[in-house]
């Protein structure tokens, strides 16, 4: 059984793709609300190519007594540790957690919060978005690597994905993985927020763009992870291109008023410079313009 917290574009994503390869799978939502919210909506509906399809998948909330062996989580950073806490007394001895999380910094968190359970950590470049509530439109293909950094050995379940549909592979470094996705995320979210612009508008700030590469792959360095400074600035570019006519995910969460992921993302990074005793005057700099900025607009900056 496919346990699932976590409603949002990728989690809906798993949910109804693992359902339509006839895996089994129950959703947690928040509440009795929120459950019936789902229901009265009649299910998960995956909107790909133009078709949509709805998938009435089981659901449940969290203080549900059945017990749990595989948990996708799929809910925010900020959200993951709390959650994962929740369910802890239903989690089976030897249950395994997937963790969808953008970032750094939570996976640890979820570990200390189920000392009983296998974390394995997964990094996604597959697009998807929310239309609206237990909607999800898939907006391009793309790869999942997953791994665990404290057991080379894959799971079994891997086969599920596969017959889903879900391209994947298991990683022996996904924690390098998780670096380089940060790093992208560093140089292009905070800029797209300050800017107040599409991706693409980066295009007009080349210097700002190519300090912070230099210092990200600095850090990236000192850390340990190497192979994710590789060839960095290029990638930024080649991403900021591919994407120029769509807004980060931190510029949409902003502009909607929501909470960012930034303590897992930048703040994660600057204090992990902080700990090598590494100055990064420009990752800094922005940094701290970025935590002015959500202020000022009245938004938590952790």
């Amino acid at each position: 059984m496919w346990h699932i917290l976590g409603a949002g574009s990728l989690g809906t994503l798993w949910a109804t793709r693992l359902a339509r390869a006839g895996c089994p799978v129950q959703l947690i939502l928040r509440d009795a609300q929120r459950l019936r919210s789902y229901q009265h909506a009649g299910g998960l509906t995956l909107i790909e190519q133009g078709r949509a399809q709805r998938y009435a998948i089981a659901a449940q909330t969290a203080d549900h007594p059945q017990p749990i062996q595989r948990l996708l989580l799929a809910c925010k950073a900020y959200d993951a540790a709390a959650a994962v806490s929740q369910l802890a007394p239903r989690l089976a001895v030897g249950a395994e957690i997937v963790l969808l999380q953008n970032g750094l910094g939570s996976q640890e968190e979820v570990a200390r919060c189920a000392p009983q359970a296998r974390c394995i950590v997964a990094s996604s470049t597959e697009g998807a978005f929310r239309q609206a509530d237990f909607q999800v439109v898939f907006a391009g293909h793309g790869h999942t690597w997953l791994g665990d950094p404290l057991d080379v050995q894959p799971p079994a379940w891997l086969e599920d994905l596969r017959q889903a549909g879900i391209a994947h592979d298991w990683s022996l470094d996904v924690l390098s993985r998780l670096w380089r996705k940060l790093a992208l995320n560093c140089a292009i979210n905070p800029l797209t927020v300050l800017h107040d612009c599409r991706n693409g508008g980066l295009l007009e700030h080349p210097a700002q763009v190519a300090c912070l590469c230099s210092e990200l792959s600095e850090l990236l360095h000192r850390c340990g992870h190497g192979t994710a400074a590789e060839d960095l600035h290029n990638d930024v570019l080649r991403v900021i291109h591919a994407t120029a006519a769509n807004y980060s995910s931190m510029h949409q969460d902003v502009r909607q008023r929501r909470r960012t992921e930034i303590a897992y993302l930048l703040g994660y990074a600057c204090n992990a410079a902080e700990r090598h005793q590494l100055q990064l005057p420009h990752l800094q700099d922005l940094y701290s313009r970025l935590l002015s900025h959500l202020d000022a607009h009245g938004l938590p900056s952790h």
